[in-house]
């Protein structure tokens, strides 16, 4: 199935100047807001206390988080936990509070929990109420950086051994330019950054390196088709052969995930907008960062051409 009927003719490496600046603002402009303004972690990783709760019927979640709010329990996550009529709320300690929480964390749980029966009503019972300290969260935030830097470097492995040593270059800075501005964009909006958010940025670069080795893939077929033209000429109708399939895979994926934002409840906001960032940003990073960052690198026709096999006769 194609997109379109014939074949563009996209000058996409025309205005490679045009998009290095493009994503050096975006990814300056990404670091300069995580530098300044911070990411706001979510629970996962700052620590935080944890409340199931049991009800008689199933639980209007909304009705739930609004009594909350009301009562002055701000930066909560409410999901269902087993069963429909069973709770987990799960909030952060007050700001400037950590020493204090850890020093009389019992008396602090003891507080809590009766400010959460009284915000809910009797017909809601506490089965248990727990504590993470952020340590475990830093931890997470560790874990999950070193998952993202030991993935790019395998991946860079990857694409050396399959394609050419430029590619792998190209491919590892079109991955990191995805999270780095992801990153960016929840820091900028001061957006909640948790699990699910680590999950779809992951799941993002797996998704921007398909299209990118689907791009590799056919430059270096083109070379062996197109032996005398240039080679940004070779990699433009590489990326004109593979628009159809970009703009199929990432529209329909982009419709997806954006439903999932809209209908998929608060729970997994965080995890669907990151998807939605990352879809575009990787397929523009696949389209507009990748091939034109190894041409820059100084791609050539031999690195990916078959070397000529030697014959009998010509070898002393």
């Amino acid at each position: 199935m194609e997109f379109f009927k014939q074949k563009t003719q996209i000058n996409f490496l025309g205005i490679r100047r045009w998009t290095y600046v493009l994503s050096l603002v975006l990814i300056i402009a990404s670091f300069a807001s995580i530098a300044i303004r911070g990411i706001n972690w979510g629970l996962d990783f700052t620590g935080g206390y944890a409340i199931q709760m049991s009800y008689h019927t199933t639980p209007d979640l909304n009705q739930v988080r609004a009594k909350l709010k009301k009562a002055g329990i701000e930066h909560v996550d409410v999901v269902t936990f087993g069963s429909p009529r069973d709770l987990r709320i799960t909030l952060a300690p007050e700001h400037g509070a950590q020493e204090a929480v850890t020093s009389d964390n019992k008396t602090t749980q003891e507080k809590l929990a009766k400010t959460v029966q009284a915000a809910l009503g009797s017909q809601a019972q506490i089965t248990q109420v727990s504590y993470t300290g952020p340590q475990v969260g830093a931890q997470l935030a560790q874990s999950g950086l070193l998952a993202m830097v030991v993935l790019v470097i395998a991946i860079m492995v990857y694409i050396a051994m399959r394609f050419e040593m430029r590619f792998a270059v190209s491919s590892a800075v079109a991955l990191a330019h995805d999270p780095i501005i992801i990153m960016g964009f929840f820091s900028f909006f001061q957006l909640r950054f948790d699990l699910t958010a680590l999950a779809a940025v992951l799941a993002v670069i797996g998704y921007s390196l398909n299209d990118t080795v689907v791009v590799y893939d056919r430059v270096r077929e083109n070379f062996r088709k197109m032996r005398r033209t240039s080679v940004t000429e070779v990699v433009n109708r590489a990326i004109n052969d593979t628009l159809s399939r970009t703009i199929m895979t990432s529209g329909l994926t982009l419709i997806v995930v954006v439903v999932l934002f809209f209908l998929g409840g608060p729970t997994i906001h965080a995890f669907s907008l990151a998807l939605i960032i990352g879809v575009v940003v990787g397929t523009y990073s696949s389209i507009y960062v990748a091939g034109a960052l190894a041409v820059a690198l100084g791609l050539d026709r031999q690195a990916l051409l078959p070397r000529a096999k030697v014959a009998a006769d010509d070898l002393p």
